[in-house]
């Protein structure tokens, strides 16, 4: 064949094309884009995995940075070693990276721009939080691939418990395509994976609540938070980041702007340089003069100011002019898969917890296959050592070693009385009662101090280890909740050990506010009917008459109804309530209707757009939702019908949703019938209605999780009407009175003293005498002489009652009729409200006193 007929005609334009195809994925997939699992390109995956093999653990001592180049180099980068030493470098620069993975010692420049010194001269091991990346590695955890020789292997992937990607972002550009993405603080982080794997549902705004916005190695102040929401939302968005400056007074008492910190990846001498521009083109008036004082304790920048400059002004110009201010691009594209994709923060997040979820599952595979092959040893060992004599004697009886585990794979292993192995696994067997090769083996090699009988014991020991790890391992892979508590765990690990502030601060833009920010934080009187009317009335209001007055008309409601609660609250707090069917909805005082104090307000339902065939059962206040240490500090303890108690941290309820949230699981008939703010050191008491009730400390009941279902607070009467009434919690040293009022109009105050402590879960003691004269519980609620009583009857009547004229009596007394009942009527329902004088008594209410038709008993 001659040259002419080897040679194939093809069309330029498609070999152009295709060749700048390969081209262009080659630079997209190996080299300009991080991988969305574990953050890195797979130049920084194979410098941290070249040290990893080098065994520059953050514990070893460094070894000279060209060794570590030339490791890499030769195993599994052939792309220049400039490269390789640039990426490590920068790893290590603590300017560079929120979280350095690298921890280099010598020259590795600075943050103003200067080069490191050779890679001769500097040396370099892994950080200390690189551990985290590589965690795992040895445990099938990734796959791997060959190296470019195909002599060596290299893994596709770290099993990074970091998120890595963002907390250190990234960026590159590739061929029709680049990324820029920000880094994070790691806490804030944290607290955004955990609360996506608690709630897969979550939305990128309530993630923004954990998530607050970048967090720059270099500090500084994040100038407007909508382009930050738009990075978050979207996947691309633009970040302004200002230097963090202040107005000092020099010694010469004239005004200095002082700058300590200065934007992410800008040098301090660009700032100087633009500026003294500036102040020549005489386009920035009132600089006398500019000077760099940083050191090595940190960034200072001091421009001298003129005696009639305005520093704002000056200042302000500065941050227009020069890179004091500066913006950047968000554009969050990563490889997915392999391919190049546009993921916001609840993508981002919710890749790494499904990689995270593989990892964990195929480490566990890999500790129970080396924890089952252990086992299998450790049993031929102990049936071994079972028939110690008889195997020694039949090692020594063979020629060579072969004979000797042949010899021991046909000993017949049948137990006998008294056996470890027999005992120590109720009776499980070698397989047919014989060793395998394995096993055979490992008794041939086994050393003689393992005779003794502590090592003996040992052995025992660590085969019941195993077998509990076993279990563990099978557990955690049958079910994906523990993978998931296992991702939460490794995380909070990770914040504990490495989580730091936040260095970046937030600033609100011009024209950029909340709407709380345009909300007087006035104090509101809040009441709420007992027909679920509610409304707030400037507290003014209520403070407008002098002593002596006659009163006022208060709200109007209709002839049922009546203000069941009154209390203050400044405008910005929180009201959470909590319906029958265990669901949460929230609102801010400010977003309830506003109305006179003569107003009835408007229905809750309307408010929380709350289902028809549910009711609130509970209210509670709470200033700020934001306040961490109050947050984990005090618990919402429940109550349900059928007896059962939960506390939950008021932490879990603290991310407002708009169609509300499970607050508590129900076993089937049951609901919520009481909610309170605790914190965590009260003492719990419920009443049934057969007149029993249980006192116990709330310490009784453990903290659990908001969709838990609680334990058993009380223990009711089987085969009779029963159901918990009420629960009250109060202080352990209270001197508070129990109310117990029972359907029929007869009623009575206790000591809190005369109900003893006990413990969760019992039927409880008397708290009233029940008897066909009284009829059953109805409501039990704490008392004291400043308070008034409300009783509402079933058939829509109402009585207001002095607690003062409630006599207090023994615990297991009947008490005495607190209002007659005709016919078949009943009380309905009880409140306490606060002791009110006769002209303020409401319109429509009863003024009937316990005399007018009560008769003592």
């Amino acid at each position: 064949m001659d040259t002419a007929e080897r040679i194939v005609p093809i069309n330029i334009e498609d070999e152009m094309k295709s060749a700048y195809i390969d081209y262009s994925m080659s630079v997209i997939v190996a080299r300009a884009l991080p991988d969305v699992r574990d953050g890195l390109k797979p130049v920084h995956r194979r410098v941290l995995y070249g040290m990893s093999e080098l065994g520059l653990l953050h514990n070893k001592p460094h070894k000279k940075s060209a060794r570590i180049v030339g490791e890499v180099l030769g195993k599994y980068h052939p792309h220049g070693d400039s490269s390789v030493y640039d990426t490590m470098v920068r790893m290590a620069q603590n300017w560079s990276l929120r979280y350095p993975l690298v921890d280099g010692q010598g020259n590795f420049g600075s943050s103003d721009g200067d080069n490191p010194a050779a890679m001769r001269y500097t040396e370099a091991r892994l950080a200390r939080i690189s551990d985290e990346v590589l965690a795992d590695l040895e445990k099938d955890t990734v796959d791997f691939q060959l190296n470019f020789d195909d002599s060596l292997q290299e893994p596709t992937v770290m099993p990074s418990k970091l998120p890595n990607l963002l907390v250190n972002g990234a960026s590159g550009i590739a061929v029709g395509m680049a990324t820029n993405m920000m880094p994070h603080n790691l806490g804030e982080v944290v607290d955004g994976i955990t609360a996506f794997v608690d709630n897969p549902d979550i939305t990128v705004e309530e993630l923004c609540q954990f998530v607050k916005a970048p967090d720059f190695p270099t500090g500084g102040t994040i100038y407007g938070i909508e382009g930050v929401r738009d990075a978050f939302a979207t996947g691309r968005g633009r970040v302004v980041l200002r230097a963090r400056a202040s107005i000092e007074t020099g010694s010469d008492n004239r005004s200095q702007i002082v700058v300590t910190e200065i934007p992410y990846q800008v040098t301090r001498s660009a700032i100087l340089i633009k500026a003294a521009e500036l102040v020549n083109d005489k386009r920035i008036e009132g600089i006398s003069d500019m000077r760099d004082e940083s050191d090595r304790d940190g960034i200072r920048l001091v421009f001298e100011l003129k005696k009639d400059a305005n520093p704002n002004v000056v200042l302000s110009h500065l941050y227009k002019n020069t890179p004091m201010q500066t913006s950047y691009g968000v554009n969050n594209i990563c490889l997915v898969n392999g391919r190049p994709r546009l993921l916001n923060l609840r993508d981002l997040i919710s890749e790494y917890v499904k990689f995270r979820l593989e990892v964990i599952v195929r480490r566990t595979r890999y500790d129970l296959r080396k924890a089952e092959e252990r086992a299998h040893i450790l049993k031929g060992l102990i049936a071994a050592l079972d028939r110690l004599d008889e195997v020694i004697s039949l090692i020594r009886a063979s020629k060579t070693a072969d004979d000797a585990k042949t010899a021991l794979m046909s000993f017949d292993f049948s137990p006998r009385n008294g056996d470890a192995l027999d005992q120590l696994v109720d009776g499980l067997r070698l397989d047919n009662d014989r060793l395998d090769e394995l096993q055979a083996k490992a008794i041939l090699e086994m050393r003689l101090q393992r005779l003794t009988g502590l090592e003996r014991e040992k052995l025992r020991d660590e085969y019941l280890e195993l077998l509990k790890r076993i279990d563990h391992f099978k557990a955690i892979l049958a079910d994906e909740g523990l993978r998931r508590q296992i991702v939460k765990d490794e995380l909070a690990e990770l914040k504990d050990t490495f989580g730091d502030a936040r260095r970046t601060d937030i600033e609100f833009a011009e024209g950029e506010f909340r709407i709380e920010d345009m909300i007087d934080n006035e104090e509101l009187v809040v009441t709420i009917s007992h027909l679920g009317y509610i409304k707030s009335t400037p507290i003014t209001e209520y403070r407008a008459q002098g002593r002596g007055g006659r009163g006022a008309k208060s709200a109007a409601t209709r002839g049922e109804d009546y203000i069941e609660q009154l209390f203050t609250a400044s405008a910005h707090e929180w009201i959470l309530f909590f319906t029958e069917q265990g669901r949460c909805y929230w609102s801010r005082v400010f977003e309830l209707p506003k109305g006179q104090k003569t107003g009835k307000g408007r229905a809750i339902q309307n408010l929380i757009q709350l289902p028809s065939d549910d009711k609130v059962k509970a209210y509670i206040v709470v200033k700020d939702l934001n306040d961490k240490e109050f947050l984990e500090n005090h618990f919402i303890f429940f109550c349900t019908r059928e007896g059962v108690v939960k506390k939950t941290p008021l932490e879990q309820y603290s991310r407002p949703r708009a169609n509300g949230i499970l607050a508590m699981s129900f076993r089937e008939g049951d609901q919520l019938i009481e909610a309170r703010l605790t914190n965590g050191k009260n003492q719990v008491l419920l009443a049934s209605r057969q007149g029993k009730s249980i006192r116990f400390d709330e310490d009784d009941v453990r903290s659990m999780g908001r969709t838990a279902t609680g334990v058993r607070g009380m223990n009711l009467e089987e085969g009779v009407d029963d159901a918990v009434v009420g629960m009250v919690c109060v202080e352990p040293d209270s001197l508070v009175t129990i109310l117990a009022l029972a359907e029929k109009g007869v009623g009575k105050r206790t000591d809190l003293e005369e109900y003893r402590v006990q413990s969760r879960g019992g039927k409880g003691i008397k708290t009233i005498n029940v008897t066909p004269r009284t009829g059953k519980l109805v409501a039990i609620k704490t008392l004291t002489d400043e308070e008034d009583v409300i009783i509402i009857n079933r058939s829509g009547l109402t009585i207001r009652i002095s607690a003062r004229e409630l006599p207090t009596s023994g615990r297991a007394t009947q008490g005495v009729k607190l209002i007659n009942l005709k016919g078949d009527d009943a009380i309905a329902d009880v409140s306490i409200v606060q002791k009110a004088e006769d002209e303020d008594l409401q319109e429509g209410e009863s003024t009937e006193s316990p005399d007018s038709g009560a008769a003592q008993e």
